[in-house]
C-alpha cells in the first residue's frame, strides 16, 4: 500500500496550518509527490512551491484537482460543504474525499443525503496550534496525535482502511468513530473549553480595576488555562456554530456544576468542596500525557534561579550546545503557583525531558511546568 501512496495524485484545498502540514508530511514520508493545491493566498502557494511542498497551485477547481486520487478539504465547515457540492459527480471514479474539520456530523449528514454521494471519509487530526497559516505548518504536526476518521455511508471498507494506513504513515493514530460521537466528545474536551477560556478573559476584562491591576498580575495558572483564548476568532466562530447543539448541551451541564459549587461555597461545605477538587484532580491525573489531544500541548519548564547577570545566557548555551531549540524564554513576575522564575517553552516532550536532565545535572533547579 505504501507504493500505492507514492503513485497517488493528491489535492489539498486550503493551504493553511493543517493543509500545509499534510503536504509536508506526505512528501517527508513518501518522497516527492504530485500534489495540487487550491488557496486564495498567493504568498502561501509561492512559498510552498519554492519549498517543494507542492507541485502546483491554483485559486480554483480545475482538471488537476478533479483528476486526483485523494482530495483533502482543509477549510472551515461551511466552505467544506460548498466544495463537496462543487466536486460532486465531477471527480474521477474511485477518488476519495476527506476533510480536516473540527466538527463532523453536519458534513456527514450533507454527504449522506446527496444523490449518488462521493466516497467521503470525514477526518479530524487532533493536532494544531494557536497559530494559523502555511508558515506555521510542519511535517511532524501529526506525529503521536489522534486522527479521527468518521465514515459516511459511501465510504467503503477499502477506503477506510486506506485512510487508516495513510494516517499511520504520517505519524498519526487513526481512530474510527461515528460522527455524532465525535462531535459530542469534541464539544466536551475542546469546543466548550475554548468558550470557557474566552469567557474567563472577557470576565476579567470587565471586572478589572481602572488601572489594569488584574491584567498586570495575570500569569501562571490564569495564562495557562486561558491560552486557547488566543486562537483564531473567525475559525472558532465557524466551529461553535457548526456544533452548537452539543456545545449548548455541555455548557448547560457546566452551568449546573458551577451552580452546585456556588451553593457549597455559600454554606462553607468543606467536604463537598474538597470532593469537588479531589474528583477533578483524580480524573485529570488519569489522562494520557503522551498523547496529543484536541487542544495543542505546551512543553514548558520553569527554572528557579537567583537574579544575576548572564544566567539566561548560561541556560541558553547549555541547551543550544545540545541542539535543543528554545521556542520562547521569559521571566515571570507572578509566581504564586510556580516553582521558578524563568519559563522556557520547547518544541516537544523529548526536548523537555532532555532539558530537565541537562539543566539539573548542571546545578540548576529545573521543573516540568
Amino acid at each position: 500500500m505504501q507504493t500505492e501512496f507514492k503513485k497517488f495524485k493528491y489535492a489539498i484545498i486550503g493551504l493553511g496550518l493543517i493543509g500545509g502540514s499534510i503536504a509536508k508530511a506526505l512528501n517527508y514520508r513518501f518522497g516527492k509527490l504530485d500534489i495540487s493545491v487550491i488557496d486564495n493566498n498567493p504568498d502561501s502557494i509561492n512559498t510552498a512551491l519554492k519549498e517543494g511542498s507542492i507541485t502546483r497551485g491554483f485559486t480554483y477547481i480545475n482538471e488537476y484537482i478533479l483528476d486526483s486520487d485523494l482530495i483533502f478539504l482543509c477549510t472551515p465547515v461551511k466552505h467544506t460543504i460548498e466544495y463537496i457540492e462543487k466536486l460532486h459527480k465531477k471527480t474521477k471514479p474511485g477518488t476519495i474525499i476527506t476533510d480536516v474539520g473540527s466538527t463532523k456530523e453536519e458534513i456527514i449528514h450533507f454527504v449522506n443525503n446527496l444523490p449518488d454521494p462521493p466516497c467521503f471519509i470525514g477526518g479530524h487530526p487532533m493536532a494544531g496550534s494557536e497559530k494559523a497559516g502555511y508558515r506555521f505548518s510542519s511535517a511532524h504536526l501529526f506525529e503521536n496525535a489522534y486522527y479521527i476518521l468518521t465514515p459516511s455511508k459511501s465510504s467503503g471498507e477499502y477506503s477506510i482502511e486506506l485512510m487508516k494506513k495513510l494516517v499511520s504513515e504520517i505519524g498519526g493514530i487513526p481512530i474510527v468513530m461515528d460522527s455524532s460521537v465525535h462531535d459530542k466528545a469534541a464539544a466536551g474536551i475542546s469546543h466548550v473549553p475554548h468558550v470557557i477560556a474566552s469567557a474567563l478573559v472577557n470576565m476579567v476584562k470587565k471586572i478589572d480595576f481602572p488601572d489594569g491591576k488584574m491584567r498586570m498580575l495575570a500569569a501562571g495558572g490564569f495564562k495557562d488555562i486561558t491560552r486557547i483564548a488566543s486562537s483564531n476568532p473567525e475559525l472558532w466562530q465557524n466551529i461553535v456554530i457548526s456544533n452548537k447543539h452539543y456545545i449548548k448541551e455541555i455548557l448547560m451541564a457546566f452551568a449546573e456544576e458551577i451552580k452546585e459549587f456556588i451553593e457549597h461555597l455559600e454554606f462553607s461545605n468543606y467536604k463537598e468542596i474538597l470532593d469537588f477538587f479531589s474528583s477533578a484532580k483524580d480524573y485529570r491525573d488519569s489522562f494520557d500525557v503522551m498523547r496529543r489531544g484536541l487542544i495543542s500541548p505546551v512543553y514548558e519548564i520553569t527554572i528557579d534561579v537567583a537574579d544575576r547577570p548572564g544566567v539566561i545566557g548560561e541556560i541558553a548555551t547549555i541547551l543550544g550546545n545540545n541542539n535543543i531549540n528554545i521556542k520562547n524564554i521569559n521571566v515571570t513576575h507572578s509566581r504564586e503557583f510556580e516553582q521558578g522564575c524563568i519559563i522556557i517553552s520547547l518544541p516537544d516532550n523529548e526536548s523537555l525531558e532532555l532539558s530537565l536532565k541537562l539543566l539539573n545535572s548542571c546545578g540548576f533547579k529545573a521543573y516540568k511546568r
